[in-house]
């Protein structure tokens, strides 16, 4: 059988603006899976194309409507992500606040994030709690060259303890805590990403923080009878993501000050790990109400290792899918995607003999294609490295890897763009 043929017969083909036809066929991978898992991942190929985007919100729609999805976890600051959140419940504040604010990484300037905000507005206006759609983010709070100060995700844990358990309870005060934090920019110097030295990991003071932090961490957990009774299992659940967060950052800062040879590979675990933790937590929270769409870069939600290179450096680290996949098991399902060309950002059409390739020559604009097929039907396809452009005409194209044929086994399933011209995807017959 030809090529073309074998792979046109593992998968469902249609038009990429068809965003019903994309959510009957993501029903239809999950019945063929043969359970229903309560986290769903959505990766994107690459960062900055909104087309990924938009079919994130087509996907997230249906599942809301047909599969009783109640929420949407996205790679970015947690707790940025709450004003989004709350913002969506019906709180003050505008539209252009939330976009600016809300996201980390500047997400918040892309149409398609815009789109997603107010749809969801617009879908829980009328509707009792238990229906309402809730947004989160479950990025640590860092952007590419900094990480944050621990000072909010601290302040939320202890003046959630301060105000449910008596003073002598507390280790320390919050003016001993907040003078250990102290300038707010020593944290953020973007000069540490690089320089060890910058850092302020080093310090005595994150040291003191740390030992604090498992302090707050641990009065959450002996607590928590006493905490719920008196406030509610969502409100200790944010102070327990809170102290979590602040512990990853410290943990975080003490790795950028580290003269390892593993220490950048360390500070993408961090990251990762963090993803997971929050992400298991998340599950947990809306387990009654129903399953939660994940979407984030395919380097986080595959199930495998991540490598990087860097220099003349391999770097390896588990992802948070990896880890999702260890701690969820069936509760976990990801797909990936991948883009046959976008010259808008110096990505030209694939070599017909590698797996992009091989796809490319299918009809329609779209595919969704179960990897386990998948990978019969290209045995045989050439690594196509990473495909990323010669020349950067976006400033995320470096942001772009290629699919491994020998790892597809990675995802439950792929999602392929054909063409992606200027953000909109282009029909092909």
């Amino acid at each position: 059988m030809p090529l073309r043929s074998r792979v046109e017969t593992v998968g469902v083909s249609f038009p990429a603006e068809d965003g019903t036809a994309f959510g009957v066929a993501v029903q239809q991978l999950l019945r063929g899976l043969g359970h229903a898992p309560r986290l769903l991942g959505f990766g994107e190929a690459m960062h900055g194309e909104d087309a990924f985007l938009r079919m994130r919100n087509q996907l997230f729609q249906h599942l809301v409507e047909h599969a009783g999805y109640r929420s949407i976890a996205i790679e970015s600051s947690w707790l940025k992500g709450r004003q989004v959140d709350a913002f969506i419940q019906g709180g003050t504040g505008s539209l252009y606040q939330v976009m600016r604010q809300g996201f980390s990484h500047g997400f918040g300037a892309s149409p398609a994030n815009r789109h997603l905000v107010e749809w969801m507005v617009e879908y829980n206006q009328s509707r009792p709690d238990d229906q309402r759609l809730r947004f989160f983010g479950f990025d640590v709070p860092t952007e590419m060259m900094s990480a944050d100060s621990p000072r909010e995700a601290l302040s939320l844990a202890f003046t959630f303890l301060e105000s449910h358990l008596d003073p002598d309870d507390l280790l320390c005060s919050w003016e001993t805590i907040n003078s250990l934090i102290g300038d707010d920019g020593r944290w953020t110097d973007p000069a540490a990403a690089m320089d060890p030295s910058r850092s302020v990991g080093s310090s005595p003071d994150v040291d003191q923080l740390r030992l604090i932090t498992d302090e707050l961490l641990l009065l959450l957990a002996s607590e928590s009878p006493r905490l719920i009774a008196s406030s509610s299992r969502d409100s200790l659940w944010e102070a327990e993501l809170s102290a979590r967060t602040a512990a990853a950052l410290l943990l975080f800062h003490a790795a950028m000050a580290s003269r390892s040879p593993r220490r950048v590979a360390r500070l993408l675990s961090i990251r990762d790990t963090l993803m997971a933790y929050a992400l298991c937590a998340l599950a947990d929270r809306e387990a009654r109400r129903g399953p939660t769409l994940v979407f984030a870069h395919n380097q986080h939600l595959h199930k495998g290792e991540s490598h990087w290179q860097l220099g003349d450096q391999v770097l390896r680290w588990h992802c948070a899918g990896a880890l999702l996949a260890v701690r969820l098991q069936d509760d976990y399902a990801v797909i990936g995607s991948a883009i046959g060309a976008a010259p808008h950002h110096g990505i030209a059409e694939p070599d017909p003999e590698t797996l992009e390739g091989q796809l490319y020559a299918l009809p329609l604009s779209a595919h969704l294609l179960p990897t386990a097929p998948l990978t019969t039907a290209v045995d045989g396809a050439r690594p196509s490295l990473s495909r990323r452009p010669k020349v950067a005409t976006s400033p995320t194209s470096h942001t772009y890897f290629s699919l491994d044929p020998t790892a597809l086994g990675q995802f439950d399933a792929v999602l392929f763009l054909h063409d992606i011209s200027d953000g909109h995807p282009e029909t092909h017959e």
